[in-house]
């Protein structure tokens, strides 16, 4: 007797984050954001799940017009058998629409952009890499980020402690 899916609610489905990259917001202006799909194999999966993985130094590239992801480390399995693992720092690749492929190309050619993965997750049970199309930042441009992130933050904490006194703004 076969049994049907119970079919999963908006809250039910949400995605499992494996890894986040903070250092390329720091480091990059993310530009557009893709979703793309990842070929991995079994203990790589499990690697994953385990959350046995390092996003700093990745980035991805175009080869023979398909996207490939370069030295995203997926540490091997624990529990896998002598011969049956899996090479850590394999370029991995990404699944994506052949119409976002060729809009990445012209943009990555055109504007001298790069990709970088901005998070790992699984998404219904499948995993998926959120990449950002980025321009890098100079020093100074880093400094007006983190400046204008400090006024945001200040200006929050104050509308918060405004809001808890239940006063006004002026003290």
């Amino acid at each position: 007797m076969a049994r049907s899916k119970p079919s999963l609610s908006s809250e039910q489905e949400s995605t499992k984050v494996v890894a986040t990259n903070r250092r390329a917001r720091h480091d990059y202006e993310i530009i557009d954001e893709y979703e793309a799909g990842l070929v991995l194999v079994g203990s790589e999966v499990k690697s994953l799940r385990e959350s046995k993985v390092t996003l700093t130094e990745s980035y991805a590239r175009m080869a023979d017009g398909e996207l490939w992801l370069q030295s995203l480390h997926i540490a091997p399995y624990s529990h896998a058998s002598g011969t049956s693992g899996h090479d850590p720092d394999r370029p991995k690749k990404l699944l994506l629409h052949r119409g976002e492929l060729n809009r990445i190309r012209a943009r990555l050619e055109q504007d001298r952009l790069t990709m970088v993965p901005l998070s790992l997750y699984f998404k219904q049970g499948r995993a998926k890499v959120l990449l950002g199309l980025a321009r890098g930042r100079r020093m100074a441009d880093k400094r007006q980020a983190i400046a204008e992130q400090d006024a945001r933050r200040e200006a929050r904490n104050e509308m918060g402690r405004a809001a808890k006194s239940g006063g006004s703004l002026s003290g």
